[in-house]
């Protein structure tokens, strides 16, 4: 990947405005939806069951993020996931704090069984729990580097045939075969809550637009990325580091791409 594909990636993002759907957790409604905003997307949170399935039907891509699930939720996933492959939308799977429970990992497999996902995003830790890997997540924190879960994330693509995103201090995407590593970010980023779910959000966006979607995956890795260091020149700390994020989200130049680009 090159500055250019990112860039390119992102003014399409911004021209087409997609419209995301997210069924997500409370935590981070507020946060994804203004991410979303700011790099010229759409989003929409619904996760009602009486309505998944028509707001499907004017839907870009379909985001499912678990990370405060219950029974009606996971049925209403489930609703979303069929109406989704049925108009054949990209779905992105955030398999959030898979592991740290048997609810959270079994809801996790379930959807996934039903969703021919495009891509899943996650950390290492929970990439590998959902290969029955013998680690343990700390809550929705990692316990493990991305470049652990290499393994994993391979056999989950090949799996599944999707994209696999592995979030940690280098990001790694792969389709099975092919991978793109990207570095960069804030050491901040794990102080704020949230931002892997942004980053998920931020995939569902360039997923809707982008034909090649280890290309999608890694444009919006990438455009996370540069945001967080774009942001971290300003803040004072994990409070501003997310207002800035915002505004280098939506103020995010050529030739920031350029600049930061790893």
């Amino acid at each position: 990947m090159n500055a250019k594909q990112v860039w390119n990636d992102l003014k399409t993002v911004r021209e087409s405005s997609p419209l995301v759907h997210n069924i997500t957790n409370y935590v981070v409604m507020n946060n994804t939806a203004n991410a979303l905003l700011a790099i010229g997307a759409s989003p929409v949170m619904a996760h009602a069951g009486n309505e998944v399935i028509d707001m499907i039907k004017i839907a870009s891509s379909l985001v499912i993020n678990i990370g405060t699930l219950s029974d009606k939720w996971i049925d209403a996933m489930e609703l979303a996931i069929r109406a989704a492959n049925k108009k054949g939308i990209p779905i992105v799977i955030d398999p959030v704090g898979a592991g740290a429970t048997p609810y959270r990992s079994e809801s996790c497999l379930r959807l996934l069984s039903k969703a021919n996902p495009t891509i899943i995003r996650a950390n290492a830790s929970e990439i590998m729990a959902l290969e029955n890997a013998a680690i343990k997540t700390k809550g929705v924190d990692s316990t493990a580097s991305s470049d652990s879960a290499m393994d994993a994330a391979k056999s989950l693509a090949k799996k599944y045939k999707c994209i696999v995103t592995i979030s940690g201090k280098t990001d790694h995407l792969t389709d099975g075969d092919k991978v793109i590593s990207i570095e960069g970010g804030s050491d901040m980023m794990p102080k704020v809550t949230g931002l892997g779910c942004t980053a998920t959000a931020i995939t569902g966006a360039f997923a809707a637009v982008v034909e090649d979607k280890l290309q999608a995956a890694a444009s919006a890795m990438a455009v996370m990325g540069i945001a967080a260091e774009m942001a971290e020149e300003k803040a004072e700390g994990p409070g501003t580091l997310q207002l800035y994020l915002l505004d280098a989200f939506y103020n995010m130049s050529k030739e920031d791409v350029e600049k930061y680009l790893k």
